[in-house]
């Protein structure tokens, strides 16, 4: 009869490595901080805020937002938007 650990070191998967592991949760907390970092700043100083957002669902973008410089933040989302999904056609045909 088998372990639970044996069990587990069987189970077939897309092998990472620990530090690829850890490299990705450092990046999601980084964005929560920084997130964070904002909304403290923007309450200190008040002022008028901007929002917008550029959300990938596939290859199709959608995008919103709100305030007085959401057309900017907008237009900036969408270039870097086409830019990343230029260098991932660029870098997957490299590669194939």
């Amino acid at each position: 009869m088998k372990s639970l650990a044996e069990d587990d070191e069987s189970e077939e998967g897309i092998p990472i490595s620990n530090r690829l592991f850890w490299l990705l949760i450092l990046g999601i907390v980084l964005v929560f901080v920084g997130i964070i970092v904002l909304v403290v700043i923007a309450s200190i100083f008040g002022g008028s805020s901007s929002a917008g957002v550029v959300v990938f669902i596939g290859p199709i973008p959608i995008v919103f937002g709100s305030g007085p410089n959401a057309t900017w933040l907008i237009l900036i989302g969408i270039i870097l938007s086409v830019i990343s999904l230029v260098l991932f056609f660029v870098m997957n045909r490299r590669r194939g």
